[in-house]
């Protein structure tokens, strides 16, 4: 028996929240992404699992206003310069994939026994990606400001401007009215909306926010983020075109206002739980009684709809030019349909353009599809071979002959040289990233490629002859690497290695390098005497602490090696000698307070 009133409520609002919190960490840990989690946990709280929400379509019409705030934030990273940058791959590459795609797909409805108009409702509907999906995906993946992620951004950004016309051709490919007035005054109450949205976006938000500003009141600016947000929504969706599109818009027109970060951080709570509660609504929405009855077909629709859609967004970013890793992460992102296919397949619902068994079978292919998309995306990055990365331009270490061996050449091994080139001293530099090669190229340093772990390549850049090898590089296991290979074909060269951290260094003391610095030690040290300076701690007194934390520290890290028992961690390492025991050293006499046994970082 259903629960009513208050506590039912509650309870959906619970089992919502918990399956997020449940499903979402434990699908994530398994390495198959978020996404996929919340699909899985809604489709065990819907109708077709444990019975929860008998409703789906109200939960996923709530949800919504997750992909709005995702949008509207968005936008906020959008300056109209950058987004007038991207004017081509929005007008062009998107243009092109929408319509390319689109005549693809409405051949595959057509050939499956569509009347034309259907067919072509059901393609275009599947055109339209799921920009939750993709710009989770991206999120995930720290995509996002990457070219590609601007490509992929917008394309989704045209795919959402499409709805407008296609809800026009709804109307106009209606068997019951088939008023081609009505379309066309929908599509310019569409422009007229937006152009009220621009204006008003131009001329009222900045000034209304500097007011609310002025009222230092923390609850009406993030009311007034809201407002902005969905008031925006609502106008678009008032005037027929994507609420979606009308936060974007939003989000653009204030990128350039100084309150853009307040109003990114009062909107991204908000953002999070409704985009997730998004995903719930579309795994509820899962017909399986469906899905039981005509799995045959909503099979081979899946893989006939990705599939065709797969070779259109190949094609098409093989025009552009782009390479076959790009194309290929372009169809594991955009292969699948998107939430915008369900307003399209509700107005053809509607508009008698579909029957009640096309739009369920239509559905149930687009949600299959977004199901799919993460583990697209997962085969993608555990099958796709490494890309190659292009030498253009950049030197391979060979010959070289420098006194001194800098390996790594980012923040730290920059810094670590200076000393170095303005003692003088002839100094080799190798680096894999060749960004980073290009970028030192400008300053006037010369870095070559090279791969420090390879003994050949150590050889190539003259580590027979170099007095020394500082292994500047930024992770903890390439370091050990390299130290290994450099000790066992160069044991003349002394050592100087860039750790981690303090366990980091302990296995370096007991491989026996030469010197091994935190990446982070002196900086922070350097830190703190300033804090002391800036409290009114005389300079003498000041320098005299500093030089006594760093005496202990030294001291510290001397007996947890020694002792081996850091982190009850037993840190032998092959067969290095265990050096002698040291006493416990004494309090220092400048530092007070309770100062914990084990100084430093972890």
């Amino acid at each position: 028996m259903a629960v009513e009133g208050v506590t039912g409520d509650l309870i959906k609002v619970v089992s919502l929240l918990g399956a997020g919190v449940v499903a979402v960490p434990l699908f994530k840990r398994l390495g198959l992404g978020s996404v996929l989690g919340y699909f899985t946990a809604g489709l065990a709280i819907g109708p077709y699992g444990l019975g929860l929400f008998a409703h789906p379509a109200t939960v996923l019409h709530v949800a919504e206003f997750g992909v709005v705030m995702f949008l509207f934030i968005i936008g906020l990273e959008m300056q109209p310069s950058r987004l007038w940058n991207l004017r081509r791959e929005i007008f062009g590459l998107g243009a092109l994939q929408v319509t390319f795609c689109g005549a693809l797909l409405t051949a595959v409805g057509y050939a499956y026994g569509l009347p034309l108009p259907a067919a072509f409702i059901a393609g275009m509907g599947f055109v339209l990606s799921s920009t939750a999906v993709v710009m989770q995906m991206l999120d995930e993946r720290g995509e996002t400001s990457t070219p590609q992620g601007q490509q992929a951004v917008s394309i989704l950004l045209l795919e959402d401007l499409a709805i407008v016309p296609l809800l026009a051709v709804v109307a106009l490919l209606a068997p019951v009215s088939g008023d081609a007035g009505n379309g066309w005054l929908s599509f310019g109450i569409g422009l007229a909306c937006v152009a009220g949205l621009v204006l008003a976006g131009r001329y009222l938000l900045n000034p209304m926010f500097r007011l609310l500003a002025l009222a230092q009141a923390r609850e009406v600016m993030t009311a007034a983020a809201l407002l902005v947000v969905l008031g925006s929504a609502l106008a678009m969706q008032l005037g027929g075109l994507s609420m979606a599109m009308g936060a974007f818009l939003a989000g653009v027109l204030l990128s350039e206002s100084s309150f853009r970060h307040q109003l990114e951080a009062d909107i991204e709570p908000f953002r999070g739980i409704l985009l997730g509660l998004f995903f719930l609504a579309v795994g509820m929405s899962l017909d399986l009684a469906v899905i039981a009855s005509q799995w045959q077909l909503i099979g081979l629709a899946v893989i006939a709809f990705m599939g065709v859609k797969a070779l259109g967004i190949f094609a098409v970013a093989k025009l552009f030019r782009s390479t076959n890793r790009e194309a290929i992460t372009r169809v594991a992102l955009f292969s699948q349909g998107g939430e915008f296919a369900f307003v399209l397949y509700g107005a053809a619902l509607a508009a008698g353009i579909f029957d009640a068994q096309v739009n369920a079978v239509a559905s149930a292919t687009v949600i299959l599809s977004m199901a799919l998309t993460p583990l697209l995306a997962i085969a993608l990055d555990r099958f796709m071979p490494a890309q190659e990365t292009s030498l253009d331009g950049v030197e391979l270490a060979d010959g070289l002959d420098g006194r001194a061996l800098i390996i790594g050449f980012g923040r730290f091994g920059q810094v670590a040289s200076q000393s170095l080139l303005a003692r003088g001293f002839n100094v080799s530099i190798i680096e894999v990233d060749v960004e980073l090669i290009k970028a030192a190229s400008n300053f006037g340093f010369k870095v070559h490629y090279g791969d420090g772990t390879r003994a050949e390549i150590l050889h190539a850049s003259g580590a027979e002859r170099a007095e020394a090898i500082l292994v500047c590089v930024d992770n903890r296991d390439t370091a050990n690497r390299i130290v290994a290979v450099a000790q066992e074909a160069f044991p003349h060269a002394k050592l100087f290695v860039r750790a981690y951290d303090r366990g980091h260094s302990m296995d370096l003391i007991r491989n026996g390098v030469e010197y091994q610095i935190r990446e982070t030690f002196e900086s922070a040290m350097a830190f703190g005497t300033a804090v002391l300076l800036g409290m009114g701690v005389s300079q003498e007194e000041a320098i005299e602490i500093a030089e006594d934390v760093r005496r202990r520290d030294d001291e510290r890290l001397d007996l947890q090696v020694a002792s081996d028992i850091y982190a009850g961690v037993n840190l032998v390492r092959g067969n290095a000698p265990i050096p002698a025991p040291l006493t416990k050293p004494k309090a220092a006499g400048k530092i007070h307070g309770n100062v914990p046994d084990d100084l430093g970082d972890f």
